[in-house]
């Protein structure tokens, strides 16, 4: 983990207080979780976001054996 800083609007903390209290996490979790919640919804962290970056024609998943056992 990465412990970092940052600076909320009043509400915005407010919030994240109340939220906290309620369902007995610290700010730090309930931030953490509303952050997964969002990035299920993006590619960034998506595998099909990297497809195809290092396409190569003699390479194929299926051969990889050949290229991990390969002999020198």
């Amino acid at each position: 983990m990465y412990r970092t800083q940052l600076i909320l609007e009043e509400k915005h903390y407010e919030f994240l207080k109340k939220l906290s209290e309620q369902e007995k996490k610290s700010i730090s979790k309930v931030l953490r979780e509303i952050l997964d919640n969002y990035s299920k919804g993006s590619k960034v962290y998506s595998l099909t976001s990297i497809s195809g970056i290092a396409e190569d024609a003699e390479a194929y998943g299926r051969d990889h054996d050949k290229w991990l056992y390969k002999k020198k």
